[in-house]
């Protein structure tokens, strides 16, 4: 199990604090979208998984929705169970683009159709 400091909540509120005001309020993985009734999913993830590690810049760190997050770690769960490697920050390294998939892109003509 994983070394979770006595300040961790103290820790974590300073720099989801400050990463809130530094990136868009959008999961770097999925491209959701977020308001503040909602921000609340929106997660803080430390790209190289050192949560001790809390630059300025926010350079060691990712804007992930519950989900993505959720799968990041999974990641290296299964890489324990089934024994592959896993780079940190593997998907934020490559050009994973942004969500281009539109499911009501043609909504109109479909309802104008009779």
């Amino acid at each position: 199990m994983a070394y979770i400091p006595k300040n961790y909540a103290k820790l974590e509120n300073g720099y989801r604090e400050k990463a809130l005001k530094l990136f868009p309020w959008v999961c770097g993985r999925c491209s959701r979208e977020f308001v503040y009734s909602n921000l609340r999913e929106l997660t803080v993830h430390h790209i190289d998984h050192d949560h001790s590690n809390n630059p300025e810049d926010g350079s060691n760190w990712e804007m992930l929705c519950l989900f993505c997050h959720d799968h990041e770690h999974s990641k290296y769960t299964e890489a324990d169970i089934y024994g592959s490697t896993v780079v940190a920050g593997e998907d934020a390294q490559q050009d994973q683009g942004l969500a281009t998939h539109n499911p009501f892109a043609n909504l109109r003509d479909l309802m104008n159709k009779k």
